[in-house]
């Protein structure tokens, strides 16, 4: 699963996915269903996935696939696929360009290769927990040398609150600059090109969290969950340079 080989197939899936998803983008017929967790679908998610799931499995039949909309296969095998086709939906249907498409290839499990292709403005980044491109061309984190000066993301701000120490949230508000609800795959890609500093979100899901993990290790990020620990497996996630990483995580842990 070398570069040579992953990387023009990632290329592509990514491609034939948003041929599916851009031409629904701010469309006014657009039907928007809920689901019964209370979470957003529509036509694009559903059609942009099985897309994928049919090219995955013709180039790679013994491999797994994990998505958001349709049922697991053979999640346990060696290889597998995490797939959310639309990372973002409530902001895809309010006609917001923050969303994406997360691809992500896992070996045993662990993330090896991720995509996040931010369709509506153009921009793919595939990270390989080495090296990360936006469009084939490197980029990284910026080194922002005073935690006061970092910029801070998180999906939504409600969040935090409700799933973890109030004080340990109101804490990192204190201790950083500016603070904005650029969420969902695209505050991720903002950390990875070099746009913020700080992304943290209390409660994701597998398909929410696993392509982002290749893409921002290669752009140089530290990554945990809140509390520290191994973000594999778990619920949350906190990003952010390895100058500042650990001391967010007491700050956010009092």
């Amino acid at each position: 699963m070398d570069a040579a080989t992953m990387i023009p197939f990632l290329k592509h899936l990514s491609a034939e996915s948003a041929k599916v998803i851009n031409p629904l983008f701010f469309n006014p017929d657009l039907q928007v269903e809920w689901k019964e967790d209370n979470t957003p679908v529509t036509y694009a998610d559903k059609k942009a996935e099985e897309v994928l799931r049919e090219l995955i499995t013709k180039e790679f039949p013994d491999h797994g696939i994990v998505g958001e909309e349709f049922p697991n296969v053979n999640e346990d095998a060696e290889y597998s696929w995490v797939l959310d086709p639309i990372d973002g939906t409530r902001s895809f249907a309010a006609g917001t360009p923050h969303f994406g498409t997360l691809i992500c290839l896992r070996h045993n499990k662990q993330p090896i290769w991720g995509v996040i292709n931010v369709c509506a403005l153009d921009r793919l980044y595939i990270g390989n927990n080495e090296q990360c491109w936006m469009n084939d061309r490197p980029v990284k984190m910026r080194e922002t040398k005073d935690l006061s000066k970092c910029f801070l993301l998180t999906t939504d701000p409600k969040r935090p609150y409700l799933h973890h120490s109030i004080e340990g949230w109101n804490n990192l508000l204190a201790a950083t600059d500016q603070y904005r609800s650029w969420g969902d795959c695209f505050g991720y890609t903002m950390l990875a090109s070099g746009g913020a500093d700080i992304m943290c979100d209390p409660k994701m899901s597998l398909w929410d969290m696993a392509a982002l993990l290749p893409v921002v290790r290669g752009a140089g990020a530290a990554v945990s969950n809140w509390n520290g620990n191994d973000p594999v497996g778990s619920d949350s996630l906190v990003v952010a340079h390895p100058r500042h990483h650990a001391r967010i995580i007491e700050i956010l842990n009092p």
